[in-house]
């Protein structure tokens, strides 16, 4: 059994603080800081260059790839780190576009991350005879048929936590002629994922959330290895490549996953999620899956039992929810900044979301009852009724 009190000793947590928020930004694990001062000391500081060969920075995207690749059920060397979750998404898409050249739709569905939907928007602009299709998520099954070339869903969504049926969807995919992609930004270190098992075709996901590799850090593209040699790179970077220092002018795609590396890999970034990854070690996903689903259990009773004007927005069923809880009020925003001016941490999404995250990693029963509570009071007492919870800052 996975022992969490001993995991929660490795993050480096503010006194008084109930942090519901590991779904938009991970804590920082205590191992992190001085790894990442050694990596600028002892590795860029005293090894300058040297250091691509020296400390091994050229292999960290495809090394902390197999890391990660454990997490979310992928085979080794099918999982590669760099750049942005945009970046790897568009990459996803444009290579599984081009896999089936007679097909000219990309299906999504409504609840999906704005950014994802926005790569869509633009490959298939650039494009020019490629088409979006928007379902509702609950109609995404139903909606894959011999035009569609690629379904693009997150397994979880990023509002409401509702979970997709990856191995559903992603066998209706197949069964059409289509692809499946699965955006994993709120499924990797949250939940057991199955890529291989599943039959993913495609996956993207980002570190600084359940991973906790620090704001910015570099998402991840998994390419199932039957894959591995058909999908060509759209972003053709120079990392890319089959040889980067022989200078060819022409590009030839390196083998398998690094084709889809692109451009220089953020090394101290890299360094501090090389630390966060050592938590997870010895981690049991199906220990971790239950222990939330009891927190998330716990918040729901709690908070409906105190808390009558807000409104479950997560489903009940643990096989449909993620590892957050969502409620719907109209006065979301100001509710959510009272909550966090008195030490309770999660955030809004628009239009009426009070969102919040839990990770058994670091939190446990005293806090989900103690953040029920404060929350109770300050709905009883409509203390989120002040002008300065209500002005908007520029992150919500």
């Amino acid at each position: 059994m996975t022992d969490f009190e001993a995991t929660r000793a490795m993050f480096d947590l503010p006194e008084g603080m109930i942090y519901l928020d590991g779904n938009s930004l991970g804590p920082l694990p205590r191992a992190a800081a001085d790894r990442v001062a050694s990596c600028v000391r002892d590795e860029w500081g005293r090894m300058l260059i040297t250091g691509w060969n020296r400390a091994g920075w050229m292999q960290m995207p495809r090394r902390l790839g197999d890391r990660i690749g454990r997490l979310v059920g992928a085979e080794p060397g099918s999982v590669v780190l760099g750049d942005t979750l945009s970046i790897k998404v568009f990459q996803a898409l444009a290579a599984a576009c081009e896999m089936r050249p007679d097909r000219r739709v990309i299906l999504s569905d409504r609840g999906n991350f704005p950014s994802d939907l926005y790569m869509a928007e633009g490959l298939c602009r650039m494009l020019g005879d490629h088409e979006l299709r928007l379902v509702a998520p609950e109609e995404v099954e139903g909606a894959i048929d011999d035009t569609v070339a690629a379904v693009m869903v997150t397994e979880v969504d990023y509002r409401t936590g509702r979970r997709h049926d990856m191995a559903a969807i992603t066998a209706k995919a197949h069964a059409a002629g289509a692809l499946a992609i699965w955006d994993l930004a709120h499924s990797a270190g949250a939940l057991p994922v199955a890529l291989a098992e599943d039959g993913a075709d495609f996956a993207v996901g980002c570190t600084y959330k359940y991973l906790n590799s620090g704001p910015g850090g570099p998402a991840f593209i998994y390419v199932a290895p039957r894959h591995g040699e058909r999908a060509v790179p759209a972003l053709s970077g120079w990392l890319g490549h089959e040889a980067p220092f022989a200078f060819d002018l022409a590009y030839r795609p390196g083998p398998g996953i690094e084709r889809m590396r692109v451009g220089t890999p953020p090394v101290i970034q890299m360094a501090a999620l090389d630390a966060a990854l050592d938590v997870w070690d010895g981690i049991e996903m199906a220990d971790l899956r239950a222990r939330s689903l009891e927190l998330t259990d716990l918040f729901i009773a709690e908070v409906e039992a105190t808390c009558p004007d807000l409104r479950l927005a997560t489903p009940r069923e643990h096989a449909r929810r993620g590892s957050q809880v969502s409620f719907r009020h109209a006065e979301g925003y100001p509710i959510m900044q009272a909550l966090i001016a008195r030490g309770v941490i999660g955030d809004f999404r628009a239009p009426d979301i009070l969102r919040f995250g839990f990770t058994p990693l670091y939190i446990g029963e005293a806090e989900v009852r103690r953040a029920a509570e404060i929350l109770a009071e300050v709905m009883a007492g409509r203390l989120w009724d002040r002008d300065e919870y209500r002005t908007r800052a520029a992150v919500t």
